[in-house]
């Protein structure tokens, strides 16, 4: 997966396109990136013994990596993700239009 936490991200497709947020959690293994300030979903719980509030709740829930695209620092567009090897062996990401290392 290409996108990683605190990556600045542009949502594409769906109810919340056009909208921009930091990923604060990725999940690898099922391709999906919890956004902050994006995907509400509403969900419905019921009072527990402690702290918990009965009602509707309105969180954040994953959204699919290929919804999204990382946003460049340097060009401040949204962009495909490169990979090159630099002189000292480490392997970084690239952005696709202006060529700069993001990492």
């Amino acid at each position: 997966m290409q996108i990683r936490k605190n990556d600045t991200v542009l949502v594409i497709v769906g109810k919340d396109k056009g909208k921009k947020g930091k990923v604060r959690f990725a999940y690898p293994k099922k391709e999906r990136l919890l956004v902050d300030g994006v995907n509400f979903i509403k969900k419905h719980t019921r009072a527990k013994k402690g702290a918990r509030q009965a009602g509707i709740i309105e969180q954040e829930a994953p959204i699919n990596v290929s919804n999204v695209m990382l946003l460049c620092s340097k060009c401040n567009h949204p962009v495909r993700i490169g990979f090159r090897f630099l002189e000292d062996g480490r392997k970084v990401r690239v952005c696709r239009s202006c060529h700069e290392v993001i990492d």
